[in-house]
């Protein structure tokens, strides 16, 4: 976890950019030594919006699933899979 004070922030916005971009770990901002805000690169951000949306369909399918939505085997998925892929 990275920690850096508001004033880093405000002094070496370069430093704290390239920290963000290299180590793809969000920053935490304090301000008067209490946590303010979290800095990330957009890039890892977009990533975590990514994985975040992926979890939201997974949970979806299997709450479908739970509810008695119709399922495949692994074989018929492939299958259909299969059949989707040669059409195109």
């Amino acid at each position: 976890m990275i920690i850096k004070p508001s004033a880093a922030l405000r002094n070496d916005y370069a430093k704290i950019s390239n920290l963000a971009k290299e180590t793809k770990e969000p920053i935490y901002i304090t301000k008067n030594g209490e946590g303010d805000m979290v800095l990330m690169s957009i890039d890892a951000f977009e990533k975590r919006e990514q994985i975040l949306q992926l979890r939201l369909k997974v949970l979806q399918a299997e709450q479908e699933r739970i509810s008695g939505a119709e399922t495949l085997s692994i074989s018929e998925a492939r299958r259909r899979l299969s059949e989707r892929a040669d059409e195109v």
